[in-house]
Order: C-alpha cells, then sequence, then structure tokens
C-alpha cells in the first residue's frame, strides 16, 4: 500500500529531477514509513531550480517521490495559484492510498473534501499550533486575525475528522486540537546516537563573555528573533559581555540586521544564514553557552531538542511543547524584552547553575533517541494502515455507508506520550 503525505514544505528540484531540501525532511526521515508502507508519495510544494549547493541532501530516492505542488509563498501567491494547488493535490491522490496529513497545512483544505465526501480514513500528525503562530507580534499581515481564526478552525476539524492522530507534544496540542479517536503524543524529533554527547557540561568559571546561539526561520517572526536581539541590546547595556549568533534567513533578515545596529549591538549580533543540518550546526551548538528560543509559537521544536543533546543550557517561553522540555526557571512569557534579558543574565553569571541545566538538558534529550521513538511510531502507521485496508474492503463490497467507527473496531481512544 502506498501513503500519501500532505505537508507545508517547500522542496527544490533540479533539472535532473530530483527533490532536495536544506535542511528538515531528507530522505532518511522518509524511511519510518516504509516500515508499515510499500511507497511513500509527499505531496508538498516544489519550486525548479538549474543547481543545489552542495552540502542539500536529497530528499526523494528508492520509494519515495513526491508529487509537486506549484510553489507560492504567502497567502496571496497561493490564492493566485489556488485552483492549480487543489488540481495537483487532488491528483496525487490513488484509489487505494492511505492518507497522513502534517498539519498545519494551507494543502489539507484542497484534500479534506475529497476525503470526507467518500468517508476515506485519513489520519494527521499535529506538528505546530496556529494559534500561537498567528498571535500578536509573531506575523507581520494585516490579516493575522483572521489567519489565526480560519487555519485554528481548520486544524480543529481536521483533528476532529481523522481516525488517528499523532501530536508531537505530550498534551499541549491535544488539548487544543482533540481527535475522538485513537490520539497518541509521539515527538517528531529523531535524534541519532551519534549526535547525543556522552556527558554533561563540566562546571566552568564564571563566564568572561557568554555566546549565545539562536537557530530559527527569519521568514517571519513567530521565532522572535527580534524580542532576542533587543534583550542582548539590554544585557549589553547592564555590562553583561555577551555575543549572538543567529542561524537561519528569510526575508526579515535585513530588518533583523538594521535592528541589531539601531540598538547599538551590531558587533555583539552575528548572522550566520542557513547552515545545513548536521556537523555545521553542532559545531554552532558546541561552541556556545546558552541557546535562546523567545518563540511565540511551537510545537516541540527540533533545534531545541538538538540543543539539548549537546549538553548545551536552554532558555525558551512558556508556548506549545517547551515547558515538556524545560522547567518553569528556564522559561519566560513570549515577548517580554525585559523578562528575558533577566533571565539571560541569570543564567550566564551563575556557572553552577549552568552545568545543572546542561545535566538535565542531556538527560531529556535522550528520550528522543530514534531507537525509542521508532516502535510506536511504527504502530501508530499499521493501524493508519489498518483503517484504510478496512475501508477499502467496505467499498468493494459496496458497504462504505456503514463503516465503523474507529473504537468499534477496539481501538480505544488515549493520550500517550511516546518518549
Amino acid at each position: 500500500m502506498n501513503v500519501i503525505i500532505i505537508l507545508e514544505h517547500r522542496f527544490t528540484r533540479t533539472p535532473d529531477g530530483r527533490v532536495w531540501t536544506q535542511t528538515t525532511f531528507p530522505y532518511s526521515f522518509w524511511l519510518r514509513y516504509l516500515k508499515v508502507f510499500d511507497r511513500v508519495t509527499v505531496v508538498a510544494r516544489v519550486r525548479d531550480v538549474p543547481s543545489v549547493a552542495n552540502d542539500w541532501q536529497l530528499a526523494d530516492g528508492d520509494m519515495i517521490s513526491f508529487a509537486a505542488v506549484p510553489n507560492y509563498l504567502g497567502p496571496l501567491q497561493y490564492l493566485r495559484k489556488v485552483f492549480q494547488v487543489k488540481q495537483a493535490v487532488r491528483n496525487a491522490l490513488g484509489e487505494s492510498d492511505a492518507v497522513i496529513i502534517r498539519a498545519p497545512s494551507p494543502l489539507s483544505g484542497s484534500m479534506l473534501p475529497l476525503l470526507l465526501g467518500n468517508n476515506r480514513p485519513f489520519a494527521v500528525e499535529v506538528v505546530a499550533d496556529p494559534y500561537d503562530v498567528f498571535a500578536p507580534g509573531s506575523i507581520d499581515h494585516p490579516l493575522r486575525a483572521f489567519f489565526r481564526w480560519s487555519f485554528t478552525r481548520n486544524l480543529r476539524h481536521v483533528c476532529n475528522k481523522a481516525v488517528a492522530a499523532m501530536y508531537v507534544t505530550k498534551f499541549a496540542l491535544q488539548q487544543r486540537y482533540p481527535c475522538p479517536n485513537l490520539s497518541e503524543g509521539i515527538s517528531d524529533v529523531v535524534l541519532p546516537e551519534q549526535s547525543i554527547v556522552a556527558a554533561p557540561r563540566p562546571l566552568a568559571q564564571k563566564l568572561d563573555a557568554a555566546t549565545l546561539v539562536f537557530i530559527g526561520t527569519m521568514s517571519q517572526l513567530y521565532k522572535a528573533p527580534d524580542i532576542l536581539i533587543k534583550a542582548v541590546a539590554v544585557c549589553v547595556k547592564g555590562g553583561l559581555n555577551i555575543q549572538l549568533r543567529m542561524l537561519g534567513d528569510g526575508q526579515y533578515r535585513g530588518q533583523l540586521e538594521d535592528l541589531a545596529k539601531a540598538e547599538n549591538v551590531s558587533d555583539r549580533v552575528s548572522f550566520l544564514g542557513q547552515l545545513a543540518s548536521g556537523s555545521a550546526v553542532q559545531q554552532q551548538l558546541d561552541d556556545a553557552d546558552l541557546f535562546v528560543l523567545p518563540s511565540y509559537q511551537e510545537g516541540l521544536p527540533r533545534a531545541m531538542v538538538e540543543a539539548m543533546a549537546r549538553a548545551l543550557p536552554c532558555l525558551g517561553t512558556t508556548v506549545g511543547g517547551v515547558p515538556e522540555l524545560l522547567p518553569s526557571e528556564d522559561l519566560v512569557s513570549p515577548g517580554d524584552v525585559e523578562a528575558l534579558a533577566r533571565k539571560i543574565r541569570e543564567i550566564v553569571t551563575n556557572p553552577a547553575r549552568m552545568a545543572q541545566m546542561s545535566a538535565r538538558n542531556l538527560e531529556t534529550a535522550r528520550e528522543y533517541r530514534d531507537e525509542v521513538l521508532q516502535e510506536r511510531r511504527t504502530d501508530f502507521y499499521r493501524h493508519v494502515r489498518s483503517q484504510t485496508e478496512v475501508w477499502l474492503s467496505a467499498k468493494k463490497r459496496g458497504l462504505l455507508n456503514s463503516v465503523p467507527t474507529c473504537s468499534e473496531f477496539g481501538h480505544q481512544s488515549s493520550f500517550k506520550f511516546w518518549s
């Protein structure tokens, strides 16, 4: 059985037809589905380019293919191409395919009416929270409030109609977007053993200069890089000797560079651009003293878990699944510059606390090793396949309207964290 995976990510295609990604969703990511399904078709935006850099990774390969959706960036471009997008999404769906939607995704709106109209089972993997994505301050768009209402409503609808839902958090996303059928908390973060350091960082003397590191998109501001720059400026004005390295890129990078100049910390903030995942990112994490992610929204932040795997002290905000990773004393409210600055100072001037954070974070990261999560994730996909097979059998026998619910097959709704 083939499985269709619908997600909101932009891939790149070279003239030879191969599909590439710079960071997330390389070929190795899709292998998890091949433990249950025979083939995988990824439905996502694809842009054509003449070539890619040497550090990009292949996303397609043996048994993994792509159904390209016309590339768009932002709501206006989506609206201009909406008919082509809908047609591409619907053309990708075969009569006997299983369907998994990685949400939130505008592409699900193109597929959902077709699925519901045929009483066709589908599963959802919830990886982010649109209610927080479109929170005040996180997105600069005149329709932000409408998008917040619309995307939140759509995700609740998708989860309510799914035969099974997988969430990247223990509790946060489940509570806001419940699924009445099989519901599981399974982290989407996969840590290979070699990415996890052997021991916590040792207790050091008081830092003469502290290095902070931020990893996140600059295509929008929901990771709050602007808040972090302002907090660094407050720290510097207060006499703290710190440097900030920012990994990521996007349309707001120039604006953020101007902000650093306006705050008189351009000599303290380094914009390193988009680095390929792997050793280049790990080196930056290893060289840093504190990872800071002051987001307005998160599911379960992959970058933070990867930083924890390097035994790096981390500072985050009270959103999404971040409180499931960090204790309350390592969290601040989103958008609060002064509170973030105070917390940075509080941490980097206390070597004993940093050593404790290092040990605690490393222990938490070990819960996200691939071998810990894979078996439970595979059970979830088996359930999705079995529900699709039941639907296909009922369709063949002309019993489609009498297909029983998930619970009638003996599957009880449950909330677990597969860690």
